[in-house]
C-alpha cells in the first residue's frame, strides 16, 4: 500500500499545498486502484500529476467542511462533461449522513443540483467496515464540531489510521492500534490553542494517542495550517514519541 500527500494544509489551501487529500493505492486484479481520502479546495489540480481522473475508484469523506470536500463539485463537473463523454456513474463516495445533499447545495447556484447521476452516496457509519477492492475500510466516529471520522484503511498487510479531523478522544486508540502509519490532525499548538475544545489535535496530543493505541510504527502529522509552523508542531509531538516524527508533504509519496 503506498500512501500519496496530494494536500495537506489545514483548513484552506496554503501556497504550498491544497486543502486535504490522500490518494491510496494498491495492487490488485493486476492494476493499481486508487482511493481517495478526501478531496479538499485545491486538490483537483495537484491530483492530477499522480493520476487520470478517470482512474479514481473510490472516494471516503472524513467531514463535510469544504477543506476536505469541496472539490467533489469541480471532480462532478469532470466527470459529466469531459469531451468524449461522461465518465460511467455510480463512482463509490462515502460520507457523513448528509452529504449528497450537501454537496448538491455547493455545487448549485439559484438551488441545489443533484451530483447523484455521477456519484454512488453511502453513510459512513461508525465501525461499520466496508470494501472498495483491495482496501478494507472501516470509520470510526471522532470529535469534531460536526459528524466526522477517522478512517483505518488496510491493505497488503498495512494499515493506514488516518485521524481527519478531531480532538483527542476514545475512539483514536482503536482507530491507530497497531498502524503502519499514523496520519494525524496537528492544528493546534499546545499553549495557543488550550482553550479551544473539541476541535484539533496538536502534535502533543497527536503522539500521545498513537503511544496510547500501541503498537503505532509511524506517526505522520498533518492538516497544519500555514498560519502554524510546522517545525514548531513536529517538536510538540516528539517531547511524547517515540521516534522520528514525520510532516506531511505535498506530493510526496510513502509506501507503508
Amino acid at each position: 500500500m503506498r500512501l500519496v500527500v496530494i494536500g495537506c494544509s489545514g483548513s484552506f489551501a496554503g501556497p504550498d499545498s491544497p486543502a486535504s487529500c490522500y490518494l491510496v493505492q494498491a495492487e490488485h486484479e493486476g492494476r493499481t486502484w486508487n482511493l481517495l481520502l478526501d478531496l479538499g479546495n485545491g486538490a483537483l489540480g495537484g491530483l492530477q500529476r499522480h493520476i487520470g481522473l478517470d482512474e479514481v475508484d473510490g472516494i471516503v469523506l472524513s467531514h463535510l467542511h469544504p477543506d476536505h470536500c469541496a472539490d467533489l463539485a469541480g471532480y462532478f463537473v469532470v466527470r459529466k462533461y469531459m469531451p468524449g463523454g461522461a465518465l460511467a456513474g455510480g463512482l463509490p463516495v462515502h460520507g457523513p449522513a448528509g452529504t449528497s445533499d450537501r454537496l448538491a447545495r455547493l455545487y448549485g447556484v439559484d438551488e441545489p443540483e443533484s451530483l447523484d447521476d455521477q456519484f454512488r452516496f453511502t453513510d459512513l457509519r461508525e465501525a461499520q467496515g466496508f470494501e472498495i477492492g483491495p482496501f478494507s475500510i472501516t470509520p470510526y466516529a471522532v470529535n469534531h464540531p460536526v459528524e466526522a471520522y477517522g478512517v483505518r484503511v488496510e491493505a497488503d498487510g498495512a494499515v493506514l489510521a488516518y485521524t481527519g479531523d478531531t480532538d483527542d478522544c476514545p475512539a483514536l486508540r482503536t482507530l491507530c492500534a497497531d498502524a503502519s502509519l499514523v496520519l494525524a490532525d496537528s492544528a493546534f499548538v499546545d499553549g495557543r490553542d488550550d482553550e479551544m475544545t473539541g476541535v484539533h489535535l496538536s502534535g502533543s496530543r497527536a503522539a500521545t494517542a498513537a503511544v496510547e493505541a500501541g503498537g503505532v510504527k509511524r506517526l505522520m502529522l498533518t492538516h497544519i495550517p500555514p498560519w502554524n509552523d510546522p517545525e514548531v508542531c513536529r517538536s510538540q509531538a516528539a517531547d511524547v514519541w517515540h521516534g522520528d516524527v514525520e510532516l506531511a508533504r505535498a506530493g510526496q509519496s510513502y509506501d507503508l
